[in-house]
């Protein structure tokens, strides 16, 4: 068995591929379980953002593992898969540990450092979980690398370098409000539930004072979204969902008025600023819905911000007068050049000592049944000579015996303590399987393996 990551991301791909890549949470059983159906992948566990869709899984052969999910992706994107293929990267082994460790530490992500793809990892896994495709060896690989996310987010201060990809959104958003509406940010502050109107103060620090903002989607993009225009002073939030009861709690955490789908004609004409992060398989906001709003406003600018992935609202609205669009193109060209934190060095050191211990426990793991049935094996040899010497020495008193019988077996320990020991720890390695098949072909041992193996814990720490 071994792992490989097989998938296409924002450095690999064009945005239009990563939207038919693209898997929804309604999608993604059945990706997983044609994943597992096939011939050589045993475990899976599928991870799509708006940045990337990857494949994680646990193989039973290189080769025959990625011609699985190969296939798999290409049927997913509707793209012949020699027309994918030159878009995928494929990790194994180390490389795919140290991928996934670097991806949720936020360190392969469009704005480095970025928390979001955290949460996103977790939801994957769970997922995962829920559709019986992340075993022992999927659920030991997501396990520790929720554990190494939090460790790096927490131990340093890159989430300086990466405050999200919707925060950032939202500040080319605001600025897009602040150069074409400037009167309206110090003169209309609407009232919220009946409230006075809140005090207008430096745009700089809230650039969306007085804009009324309508979120569509109420998952976890919309949440953060909520959270952040609030903290930039939006006077009116609107949060439209296809279930309104979904909205409920972003309502209540944030004062805001929930609508349903079929209001947003209406809505897209009231506010200053739309965002949309749905994850449908079709656009939610139409051309025409915002010519039709365009008309209403009588010119007054409208800014969207599409963070969903395939697009939510039609890239055709650019074309409307006093429309601006701000979609994941977009941030991918404005992030190009962006800071990084100087925790970064830290970041990546971290990852490369968790992937080394990660494998180490991993390679103990799976040399442990030739380790185990070697030393069944030399037990079975020594009882056999020890009952053989036992009848040939009947004279023998109990403590001659065991005295005889410990020094046997203290010989035979001693001598496989360093070839069991010294295996362990090469199998964390390059080609760490060739050590416990040197052991099993020179002492012949069994293929199957031993009832009495154990494995070890894979996230016992030190």
């Amino acid at each position: 068995m071994s792992l490989l990551a097989v998938g296409l991301n924002h450095r690999t791909a064009p945005t239009a591929l990563l939207e038919l890549a693209a898997v929804s949470g309604d999608d993604a059983p059945k990706v997983l379980g044609d994943l597992v159906q096939a011939d050589h992948v045993v475990e899976a566990v599928v991870l799509s953002t708006c940045n990337r869709t990857e494949i994680y899984a646990e193989v039973d052969t290189f080769h025959g593992g990625l011609a699985d999910i190969s296939d798999t992706l290409s049927r997913v994107c509707g793209v012949e898969l020699s027309e994918l293929s030159p878009h995928l990267y494929v990790h194994h082994e180390a490389r795919a540990v140290g991928h996934l460790f670097s991806v949720v530490c936020g360190l392969d992500s469009m704005l480095v450092g970025e928390s979001q793809i955290l949460g996103q990892v977790r939801g994957a896994f769970r997922g995962a979980q829920e559709a019986g495709t992340a075993g022992g060896a999927l659920a030991a690989l997501f396990q520790t690398a929720l554990r190494v996310g939090k460790r790096a987010h927490s131990e340093t201060s890159i989430d300086a370098a990466g405050a999200s990809i919707v925060s950032v959104g939202l500040q080319i958003a605001a600025g897009s409000l602040d150069v074409r509406r400037p009167e309206r940010l110090s003169t209309d502050v609407t009232e919220i539930d009946g409230a006075a109107p809140a005090e207008v103060t430096d745009p700089a620090s809230q650039p969306l004072t007085g804009c009324r903002v309508l979120i569509i989607g109420a998952g976890a993009v919309g949440g953060l979204t909520a959270a952040t225009v609030r903290r930039a002073g939006a006077a009116e939030l609107v949060v439209a969902n296809r279930t309104p009861a979904r909205a409920a709690a972003i309502a209540e955490n944030h004062g805001a008025r929930v609508v349903g789908l079929a209001d947003l004609p209406h809505e897209v004409g009231q506010a200053d600023l739309v965002v949309s992060s749905t994850g449908a398989t079709g656009l939610v906001v139409t051309y025409e819905m915002v010519e039709a709003a365009s008309v209403a406003r009588s010119g007054r600018p409208l800014v969207f911000l599409d963070l969903a992935l395939p697009h939510d609202i039609d890239p055709g609205v650019r074309a409307l007068p006093g429309v601006t669009l701000v979609d994941l193109e977009s941030l991918r060209v404005a992030l190009d050049g962006a800071q990084v934190s100087h925790d970064l060095e830290a970041v990546r050191a971290l990852v490369a000592s968790e992937v080394a211990g990660f494998l180490n426990k991993r390679g103990a793991v799976r040399v442990a049944p030739t380790v185990v049935a070697l030393r069944a094996q030399a037990a079975g040899i020594v009882q056999e000579e020890l009952d053989r010497l036992r009848g040939r020495l009947p004279d023998l008193d109990t403590r001659e015996w065991e005295m005889v019988t410990g020094t046997v077996r203290r010989v035979v320990d001693k001598l496989l303590h360093a070839p069991t020991v010294r295996v362990q720890q090469l199998a964390g390695g390059p080609g760490g399987d060739s050590y416990a098949e040197a052991l099993r072909e020179l002492f012949d041992l069994p293929r199957e393996v031993p009832a009495v193996v154990s494995a070890p814990d894979l996230l016992e720490q030190p």
